[in-house]
């Protein structure tokens, strides 16, 4: 970078321009300068590259030898040079970008109508959605994944994050679990039942473990699973609760041989988030699968405890029907 660094780059436009026009009043016109201030770019390129470029001839200016050549260059290196100081832009219909995302099988309560859309909209594109794991932060800070959903873990300060929506947690058990006639559970009860844990960092279901332990009361796990989809199987006809977001519950045919309860008032509700670096904060393309995202989550219908509720008396009432049978 020896020559490059003693270069004014501001006399390439300059340059162009006398080289094109062979003539110092044109080139001005052209390059949008006044003509004394392009006789002194041009006594300036002649210092810098050691040559006249343009000489005096009875016919007008003429380009010298070596101004010929670096005329063929700059034809070759100032579109590139364009193009590479130009604002990007981006057209999903002809973009073939790699997405890569990552999060908990929780996100499935959105993820299908954003993949859709990313699919219509730029059709030549791949997703790869990755399982959670519990370095997926390292992931993120290394470029290996683009953009990753979560529940709060913690302080993120290296990385940007926003808030998508709330959800409320809902206990599910055995129909025949002593709590099962509860309307909601108080924190009592809640603690002195078993758990299926649904591991979503370093073997804990991070959001509620994380405020029990702040109100300095643990509950017991009677089962770890790897995933929410595998809590619900696993209550039927055991003494275990399983407490999961009210969005994975809402869209499921109630099972009569289940019960849906309130969580406890001191389980507060999942701020559900998406985050990326911050080196993908201009990128068009990011921006792009950002926007989906957030046209779909703000889009979801409101769920609260009243969900809850609703599910727990279908529930109840499809278990009398089938006692009656």
């Amino acid at each position: 970078m020896a020559h490059i660094d003693r270069v004014d780059l501001n006399l390439l436009g300059p340059l162009a321009a006398l080289l094109e026009e062979r003539h110092v009043s044109h080139a001005a016109e052209l390059a949008g300068l006044s003509q004394p201030a392009m006789s002194r770019a041009l006594q300036r390129l002649r210092l810098t590259l050691g040559d006249e470029l343009l000489v005096r001839t009875p016919g007008g200016y003429q380009l010298t030898p070596r101004g010929e050549r670096v005329q063929r260059r700059l034809a070759a290196i100032l579109p590139e040079l364009e193009a590479l100081f130009a604002p990007e832009t981006f057209d999903p219909a002809e973009a073939t970008e790699a997405f890569q995302l990552a999060g908990t099988d929780y996100a499935s309560v959105f993820t299908p109508a954003v993949f859709q859309r990313v699919f219509r909209g730029s059709p030549r594109s791949t997703l790869r959605f990755r399982s959670w794991h519990d370095s997926v932060f390292d992931d993120l800070d290394r470029g290996r994944v683009d953009l990753v959903f979560y529940g709060p873990v913690g302080p993120l300060s290296a990385l940007q994050t926003e808030h998508l929506f709330d959800d409320e947690f809902l206990c599910v058990m055995s129909r025949d679990h002593p709590l099962a006639d509860r309307e909601r559970l108080t924190l009592e009860e809640y603690l002195g039942a078993a758990h299926v844990i649904v591991d979503t960092r370093d073997g804990r279901q991070t959001v509620i473990e994380d405020r029990l332990e702040k109100l300095g009361t643990p509950r017991r796990a009677g089962l770890t699973v790897p995933y929410h989809s595998a809590a619900t199987p696993a209550v039927a006809g055991t003494p275990l609760i399983a407490t999961l977001p009210a969005r994975l519950l809402s869209d499921s045919r109630p099972d009569p041989w289940l019960r849906v309860v309130r969580a406890p008032e001191e389980i507060k509700p999942l701020r559900y988030q998406m985050c990326w670096h911050p080196r993908l904060d201009a990128d068009p393309a990011q921006q792009w699968l950002r926007g989906i995202v957030r046209a779909v989550t703000s889009a979801l219908p409101p769920v609260s405890m009243a969900a809850g509720a609703n599910a727990a008396e279908a529930t109840v009432a499809e278990a009398g029907s089938a006692d009656g049978r």
